[in-house]
């Protein structure tokens, strides 16, 4: 797919697993589509997955990107290929036009969003300017960097914990910040940081800002209850405080839930018709790779239905 179809069956936004997934089933039930995705590559959430994933059916992977080949090799049998660097800049659902980043206008007969998720970094003094230089992405993937270093860890999810125990492997001492009181990550999470003298809690606590040179040196911080302020000295420093769905650029007429998620039938369809939605961007309650991948083929097989019957 060289040259983008201007009047595909199907245009699918996202190239994460939902929208593999769909890009195979719509090929599979003889629709033409096109599959955008407006990062570099595909692979959506599965590029900055770390960890070795032991709970999708069928085998295991050493890390998200491992899944993510296998997938392209499946879709590629198919001459099925993303077009990578391009994306939905404006949206008119009545008639179904997509304007794209590259300046061109396509007219779908259905649209499947799968946009997926990002994380929810806080616009902070400091963000910007030391990313790749102590604000980094993963415990996992960064590890090595926290060797003799102090480390601070954003969050009071099973992340934020997860992320805590890995840089403390190497780390000379790691900081878990947590605005609240209470935390959401489970029991054994908790219980394992609490056991471990590296790692230090500090709850009812806000980072205001990241400072230093040419690389972090420290993090402004404050009591959400005293409002008292002081520095933290730390050289790196991970927020993991949640994700945010990609859907603001589908604007007005689709209906979304108070967080911003796609609200979608069990078929996948949105409010509109022609519109389908899979995913994470539609599945807050669970954004795991198998729910994605049989969303995708159900917004397919939905849309099928709906263009042949």
């Amino acid at each position: 797919m060289s040259d983008i179809p201007k009047k595909p069956d199907v245009a699918i936004v996202g190239a994460g697993p939902a929208g593999l997934s769909a890009a195979l089933w719509c090929d599979e039930l003889g629709l033409e589509l096109v599959l955008l995705e407006m990062e570099n590559e595909p692979g959506g959430q599965l590029l900055w997955t770390y960890n070795k994933i032991e709970n999708y059916l069928g085998f295991t992977a050493s890390n998200g990107e491992e899944i993510r080949d296998r997938f392209i090799d499946q879709v590629s049998r198919r001459d099925i290929r993303p077009v990578c660097g391009v994306g939905v800049s404006a949206v008119s659902f009545d008639p179904l036009e997509l304007n794209l980043t590259d300046g061109s206008l396509i007219k779908p007969n259905a649209l499947i969003i799968a946009t997926g998720v990002r994380r929810n970094i806080p616009e902070l003094p400091g963000i910007e300017r030391f990313k790749g230089r102590g604000l980094i992405e993963s415990g996992k993937r960064d590890k090595a960097l926290a060797k003799d270093k102090t480390a601070i860890v954003v969050g009071g999810g099973d992340a934020a914990f997860e992320n805590a125990l890995i840089l403390s492997q190497t780390a000379k001492k790691v900081f878990l910040i947590h605005r609240r009181e209470g935390f959401r990550a489970r029991q054994e999470f908790i219980q394992a940081v609490n056991d471990h003298d590296q790692i230090e809690i500090l709850t009812n606590t806000e980072v205001s800002s990241l400072n230093g040179n040419e690389s972090l040196e420290s993090v402004s911080i404050a009591s959400t209850k005293s409002r008292d302020r002081s520095d933290l000295a730390a050289e790196l420093v991970i927020f993991r405080l949640g994700v945010k769905p990609n859907s603001e650029v589908f604007g007005p007429g689709l209906e979304l839930d108070r967080r911003g998620y796609i609200r979608t039938d069990s078929t996948c369809r949105t409010n509109l018709p022609g519109v389908y939605a899979a995913g994470d961007v539609a599945n807050p309650l669970s954004p795991t790779i198998s729910s994605a991948a049989g969303m995708g083929s159900t917004a397919a097989k939905s849309i099928y239905s709906w263009l042949k019957g």
